[in-house]
């Protein structure tokens, strides 16, 4: 299969993004060493990667195979998981015999990066990677000359993505003041939907540049 140096990152960076949203419908890394099944987590990546390469770039099970390093059989097995019925796996792992346990891997992985992958596509990225970008985010701002994204990304951590109206988050900006404009008055004119939170900082600061506040 041959993908040029962009796809590649493109993969890998989509892949990832599918993957983190993987940990969290199966219940987050805690839910996963609750059942002892932090063993799922190659598997988990691996799917990502077959459905990102079938659904963005339409590669075959042969190309998908050659390029991962899995056999046809187990690239086929992915491509075939039903999401609903992994979900409902997952749910009711305990009920599950020894055997029904050992094929959890892969069929299970698929079906769950499936749904992942549909989430993300539509724009609910992972809580987990959101709240790691928010942090990496907060840190970095506290280094600029820029004390009220600061402020901002502190006021927005635990918030869900995609923020899709301002009442998901107003409350939180009730006494914060922006360059002297009202935060909540901001809030209410911004784009919505916000995907995450450097998007969220964006819409805040194009919107004090069009007011050309300093």
């Amino acid at each position: 299969m041959i993908l040029n140096l962009y796809q590649e990152e493109d993969v890998k960076y989509l892949a990832e993004r599918v993957f983190f949203k993987s940990i969290d419908l199966v219940g987050g890394l805690e839910k996963l060493a609750e059942y002892k099944n932090l063993t799922w987590l190659p598997s988990l990546a691996r799917a990502a990667f077959v459905i990102v390469l079938k659904e963005e770039y339409l590669k075959t099970e042969d190309e998908i195979a050659k390029f991962i390093g899995l056999s046809r059989n187990t690239v086929r097995q992915i491509l075939r998981a039903d999401p609903n019925l992994a979900i409902y796996k997952i749910k009711h792992i305990e009920e599950l015999n020894e055997e029904e346990k050992k094929q959890l891997k892969v069929h299970t992985a698929g079906g769950i990066a499936k749904l992942a992958y549909k989430l993300v596509k539509s724009g609910e990225d992972s809580s987990t990677l959101m709240e790691y970008c928010r942090a990496m985010a907060e840190n970095i701002v506290k280094e600029c000359d820029t004390p009220w994204s600061y402020l901002v990304l502190k006021n927005i951590k635990g918030v869900n993505y995609p923020i899709t109206s301002p009442n998901e988050i107003i409350q939180r900006f009730e006494y914060l003041t922006i360059k002297g404009v009202k935060a909540t008055e901001i809030i209410k004119r911004l784009k919505y939907p916000i995907k995450n939170p450097a998007e969220l900082l964006k819409e805040i600061k194009d919107y004090l540049a069009s007011k050309e506040v300093k």
